[in-house]
């Protein structure tokens, strides 16, 4: 019985060490494996470089048009014709509109009568000053009577003056039957039409001109220290794709009240396809930086240290704590932890840990090919 016993108790001992020696391989091939799964990041990268900026901030305004001319009678007269409609485009000397001149044409013809007639006393007058003075020269008149003739030569001298100026009078009344558009732009509206009677002032069309429009820009009364007339702004539109640098012209001098901005003015000259009353946005350059280190936005990532940026050395990515700044146009400004020609990760920074391995996705590439 005791034999048996211990033989038993060997065969158990020996089963027991043969188990942990098992176990004791199955660990380490577990560990082998675990580390084998262990794959590379694939990942873009770039350059850290310095570069300069512009420092910039924007606004959206309006436009305003500055030439919006309402055209209206100088004369009391009935239309004959309005020449133009509504959404028409005009230039500067086109007829708009034709007034009924009749009354202006019988007055000038009165008035060049009057002349006629003041003309035909005058020659008449001229004749009877050159006889008397004739008659003076042999002694068969006085004096008295020659001086007498030659004032009312120059009364009629006056009065023909004054019959030309009204003659002249009734022409510039009678050229205001002509409406001329005094600048090109589009029609806004007609109120009148033919046959309608016109009082001296009442309106015919409203011109819209786009020559000249101004951009008014409301920005944080915190940047007054900032913007002043002169600096650079750049000026986009929904009604067109042209953009149009020009510079700030003036700030108003009040701050909005129920805003508490600054109204920041910029013309714009001659702009093709911009229209007064549309949305305009502003970008006004405040300053520039000549050597600012920037690097794409999605290679920042936020993690429980803080801002972080992933800084690949021999197919290993390390965890850079940053400090940023200004954001523009999809980059980041970095202040602090960063130096010049560090090869960063792009796209997939947000995937990584610190000291994750990682692939670069051109050496892949190059590989494959």
């Amino acid at each position: 019985m005791n034999r048996l016993t211990m033989h038993q108790y060997t065969v158990i001992i020996s089963a027991l060490f043969i188990s942990a020696l098992l176990n004791a391989c199955g660990a380490d091939n577990a560990s082998a494996d675990k580390k084998s799964d262990v794959r590379a990041t694939l990942v873009s990268v770039s350059a850290v470089k310095n570069q300069a900026i512009e420092v910039t901030q924007t606004s959206v305004g309006s436009l305003e048009g500055l030439v919006n001319p309402t055209l209206a009678a100088e004369m009391a007269a009935r239309v004959i014709k309005v020449h133009v409609n509504t959404g028409d485009t005009v230039k500067k000397g086109q007829l708009i509109a034709t007034l009924d001149a009749t009354d202006y044409i019988m007055q000038r013809n009165e008035a060049q009568a009057e002349v006629a007639r003041i003309q035909a006393l005058l020659e008449n007058q001229t004749k009877v000053v050159a006889r008397n003075q004739a008659l003076v020269n042999k002694n068969f008149i006085s004096q008295n009577a020659v001086d007498n003739e030659v004032a009312q030569e120059n009364v009629l001298k006056q009065q023909l003056t004054a019959a030309k100026a009204r003659v002249a009078s009734i022409n510039h009344d009678s050229s205001k039957s002509k409406v001329i558009a005094p600048v090109s732009g589009v029609i806004e509206s007609k109120p009148v039409d033919t046959g309608d009677y016109l009082r001296v002032g009442d309106p015919i069309v409203q011109i819209v001109s786009k020559q000249i429009l101004r951009a008014h820009l409301p920005f944080p009364e915190q940047l007054g220290a900032q913007l002043k007339p002169g600096l650079i702004v750049r000026l986009k539109t929904p009604t067109s794709d042209q953009m149009v640098e020009t510079v700030i012209r003036e700030l108003k001098p009040l701050i909005a009240e129920g805003t508490r901005t600054i109204d920041v003015i910029a013309d714009v000259n001659n702009a093709p396809g911009w229209q007064p009353g549309a949305t305009v946005t502003g970008t006004v350059v405040l300053s520039e930086r000549p050597a600012t280190t920037m690097i794409p936005e999605q290679s920042l990532v936020l993690r429980p240290a803080g801002e972080v940026v992933y800084v690949v050395r021999d197919h290993v990515a390390y965890q850079a704590i940053i400090e940023s700044g200004l954001r523009q146009n999809g980059l980041v400004e970095i202040r602090s932890g960063l130096q010049p020609n560090d090869i960063i990760v792009v796209d997939g920074a947000g995937f990584l840990t610190d000291k994750a391995p990682v692939e670069i996705a051109k050496e892949r590439k190059a590989a494959e090919i």
